[in-house]
């Protein structure tokens, strides 16, 4: 493969594609097409499941590789479930650099974590989580959306100016409950199929560093090839440190592609 590797950004929860202009400004002025997938579950449509975002992950990833492009996915929070079960049967092989089943002319060739956990095959985000829901969010199932019940600027964004924070307060969507609590039939531990670089977030209010070290140390134990960084910002890296974040990004498509 010759060229640069698409990257396909998959948001998380609550939020929009417009999560990932900074960074995206920042890569495609070095000549990387930047794909951001919009997610259904997010989109204000309670119907939406884990299973529609997973195939709009895949469809987007497909559209490039069907094209002879190889593609990194960065995934953030909720989307690091999605964005690894959408790479099934699209990563080179580990062992020997082989196509995998599916024919395709390019292969995901590498996962860029931010702040997120890693999927394990047939548990839904809730049987993943293995617990009750956390404290900051409650289900409403008059609605059909999970609903943030904790300071939304505290939670993703604290380390930001408190006017662009307020800015991306309002810019938060709903998100569906089914795709929290069902569709575990769709999901892959794909990250064990290629390599990871993982951004640890030190000030992190929504998903906390230690928690976020031990899934990167589960990981590891379970065989993925994942390579930790770690960064001084909160749950928006890509928000309030961009250029950092851009500079992760880099170091890891490079690796990727040796």
């Amino acid at each position: 493969m010759s060229g640069k590797p698409t990257l396909v950004f998959v948001h998380g929860s609550w939020h929009h594609t417009d999560t990932w202009h900074k960074i995206a400004l920042l890569l495609e002025a070095q000549q990387y097409r930047c794909i951001r997938v919009a997610l259904p579950s997010g989109a204000s449509d309670p119907s939406a499941g884990l299973p529609e975002d997973v195939k709009a992950v895949r469809d987007s990833i497909v559209a490039e590789t069907s094209q002879g492009r190889n593609v990194v996915v960065v995934v953030h929070s909720y989307g690091g479930l999605v964005g690894s079960s959408a790479v099934k049967g699209l990563t080179r092989n580990k062992q020997d650099g082989s196509s995998p089943a599916e024919s395709t002319s390019g292969h995901v060739i590498g996962i860029v974590m931010l702040a997120t956990g890693f999927a394990q095959t047939g548990l839904s985000f809730m049987e993943g989580l293995g617990g009750p829901p956390p404290p900051i969010w409650e289900m409403n199932q008059q609605t059909g959306f999970v609903d943030l019940v904790a300071n939304s600027r505290q939670l993703f964004y604290h380390d930001l100016p408190v006017e662009e924070g307020d800015y991306w307060v309002t810019r938060l969507t709903q998100q569906s409950i089914k795709a929290l609590v069902e569709g575990g039939g769709s999901v892959y531990s794909g990250w064990k199929d290629t390599p990871v670089w993982y951004l640890a977030t030190i000030q992190d209010q929504a998903l906390p560093f230690e928690a976020q070290k031990f899934f990167v140390q589960s990981a590891k134990e379970a065989g993925g090839d994942v390579t930790l960084r770690e960064i001084d910002s909160s749950h928006s890296p890509m928000l309030s440190k961009p250029k950092e974040t851009v500079d992760f990004i880099l170091e890891a498509v490079k690796a990727f592609e040796a």
